[in-house]
C-alpha cells in the first residue's frame, strides 16, 4: 500500500519541497496525535500528508532535522522514514531501467557494447584497399564438357576444369589462359557478385597461351582491370595474385618478382613464351588466367604456370607479361585470330641436332606450298637405297644466330607477316643464304 500511495503521488525532496497550492493545515484530536506521532521528547518530525488525493500540510516544525514522511489517503495514514523512501525510489528506478533494457531488441542492445577499432599498418591498409578495388574485375571460369553416360547413354554436361580470368573492357571481353578453356563445349563466367553468364570464345593464341571470351553482362557489372606495363619491372618488386585456387573464389596471395626474362613453353604447342615474369607469390591450380598486379593495382601479367614436382605451389610461379598480352588481345578482339609469321617448316628436336655435333635447326619437312618450300629450303629425306639424307640446318636469320628452336621462334616473334628475311643454312659441307618471305599460319584461328 505504501508503494501504491507513493507511485500515485508527486515525488518530494526533503531538502526543499516544491511550492504547493491550496495547502490547508489540519488539526488532529489529542488522542490521534498520541497514537500517530512520536513523543514530544523526540525531535519534531516534518509531516506531509495526502488526503483524498489533495496535498495538505499538518503542523510542522521547520527547524527539525529528522526528515520523516506521513502519507494519508482515504483516511489511512502511512509513516515512512526518509531512508526507506530513498531506497524505494532507487529500487523503482533500477527496475524501470532493467525493463527498458530487456524490452529493446538485440541490435539496439549491442550498441551498448564498445569495441576497440582494429588498427592496421600502412602496408596492410594498402593491401586491403588493392584487394577490394580489384576483386570486382576478377572472374571465375568453369570449363564444361559433354560426356555420355556409359549405362543410360544420356548426354551430360559436366565440369572438367576451372580457372580464373579478368574483365578487359566494358564490352564484356574477358581474358584468361588458353589451357583453361581448352576442350570445352561450353563456358560459364561467374562475376564477383556471383552472377553467372554463358561465355563465347572470341579467339585464342595457343602459342602464347592466351584466350579472349565475351559475356553479355550489363555494363554496370563489368569493371575493367587497370592495365600497367611490364617493361620496367624490377626483381624484388612486390606483386599480388588474385584468383580462384582449388575453386576457392577471390583468393589473394602476395610475393615479389623473383626473376625476369624467363622462358617457358606453351602447354598447347610447346612454342616458347619469352620474357616471362617469375614470382614467389603462391599460384595453385585454379589461379591460371588470373591477374598479377603491382603495388598500384595495375595489371603486369597473367598467371599461367608453376614449377612444381607435386603440382602444388612451390614458390616458383610464372606470368605472361602484360606487354605481350596486350598485343595479342587487341588482335583477337579485332580479327578473332593472331596473324603470326611462320617459315612453314617442321624441325627436329634439339637433342637430335646435338647428337650430330652441329648447332642450329635441322629442317625435317618444308612443304612446297609454304614459305620455306617456295624459297627452296631442303627437307630431310631418304635416297633410293633408304639412306637418310639430312636437310638444311638453319644457323641464322637476318644475321641473328640460331642454335635451337627457341632462338628461331624468338626471332620470328619480332617479325611481321610479309617481311622478307635472310635465312642462312648449312647444306652439306657449305653454307647458303636464302631469302624467305614470311606468311601467316594457314589454320590460325
Amino acid at each position: 500500500m505504501a508503494a501504491s500511495s507513493l507511485l500515485n503521488s508527486t515525488f518530494f525532496y526533503s531538502s526543499s519541497p516544491p511550492p504547493l497550492r491550496n495547502r490547508k493545515p489540519i488539526s488532529f484530536p489529542s488522542s490521534s496525535s498520541k497514537s500517530l506521532f512520536p513523543p514530544r521528547s523526540s525531535p519534531n518530525p516534518l509531516i506531509l500528508s495526502i488526503h483524498q488525493n489533495s496535498l495538505i500540510t499538518p503542523n510542522c516544525n521547520s527547524s527539525s532535522n529528522n526528515n520523516n514522511y506521513l502519507f494519508a489517503k482515504q483516511n489511512r495514514f502511512f509513516f515512512f522514514s526518509s531512508a526507506a523512501l530513498d531506497s524505494l525510489l532507487l529500487l523503482c528506478a533500477s527496475l524501470a531501467l532493467s525493463i527498458s533494457l530487456f524490452a529493446v531488441d538485440v541490435d539496439s542492445a549491442s550498441a551498448f557494447v564498445v569495441s576497440t577499432p582494429r588498427k592496421l599498418q600502412t602496408d596492410e591498409l594498402a593491401t586491403v584497399r588493392l584487394f577490394q578495388e580489384n576483386t570486382p574485375s576478377v572472374v571465375y571460369i568453369t570449363n564444361l564438357a559433354v560426356k555420355q553416360d556409359a549405362f543410360t547413354l544420356d548426354v551430360l554436361e559436366v565440369p572438367q576444369g576451372s580457372g580464373s580470368g579478368f574483365v578487359w573492357d566494358k564490352q564484356g571481353h574477358v581474358v584468361t589462359n588458353y589451357h583453361v578453356i581448352r576442350g570445352a563445349s561450353d563456358l560459364r563466367v561467374t562475376l564477383a557478385d556471383q552472377t553467372t553468364y554463358d561465355a563465347k570464345v572470341v579467339g585464342f593464341d595457343q602459342d602464347k597461351d592466351v584466350a579472349v571470351l565475351r559475356v553479355d553482362a550489363p555494363k554496370d557489372k563489368l569493371r575493367p582491370i587497370p592495365i600497367g606495363i611490364s617493361a620496367d619491372l624490377l626483381v624484388g618488386q612486390k606483386v599480388f595474385a588474385i584468383g580462384n585456387p582449388f575453386g576457392l573464389d577471390h583468393t589473394l596471395t602476395t610475393g615479389v618478382i623473383s626473376g625476369l626474362r624467363r622462358e617457358i613453353s606453351s602447354a598447347a604447342t610447346g612454342r616458347p613464351i619469352q620474357d616471362v615474369i617469375q614470382t614467389d607469390a603462391a599460384i595453385n591450380p585454379g589461379n591460371s588466367g588470373g591477374p598479377l598486379l603491382d603495388s598500384s593495382g595495375s595489371l603486369i601479367g597473367i598467371n599461367t604456370a608453376i614449377y612444381s614436382p607435386s603440382g602444388a605451389s612451390s614458390g616458383v610461379g610464372f606470368s605472361i607479361p602484360v606487354d605481350t598480352v596486350g598485343g595479342i588481345v587487341d588482335q583477337l578482339v579485332r580479327f578473332g585470330k593472331v596473324t603470326r609469321p611462320i617459315l612453314g617448316i617442321k624441325f627436329a628436336p634439339d637433342q637430335s641436332v646435338e647428337q650430330l655435333g652441329v648447332s642450329g635447326v635441322l629442317v625435317l619437312d618444308a612443304p612446297a606450298s609454304g614459305p620455306a618450300g617456295k624459297a627452296g629450303l631442303q627437307p630431310t629425306k631418304r635416297d633410293a637405297y633408304g639412306r637418310l639424307i639430312l636437310g638444311d640446318i638453319i644457323t641464322s636469320v637476318n644475321g641473328k644466330k640460331v642454335t635451337n628452336g627457341s632462338d628461331l621462334y624468338r626471332i620470328l616473334d619480332q617479325c611481321k607477316v610479309g617481311d622478307k628475311v635472310t635465312v642462312e643454312v648449312l647444306r652439306g659441307d657449305h653454307k647458303e643464304k636464302i631469302p624467305v618471305t614470311l606468311e601467316p599460319k594457314a589454320d590460325e584461328s
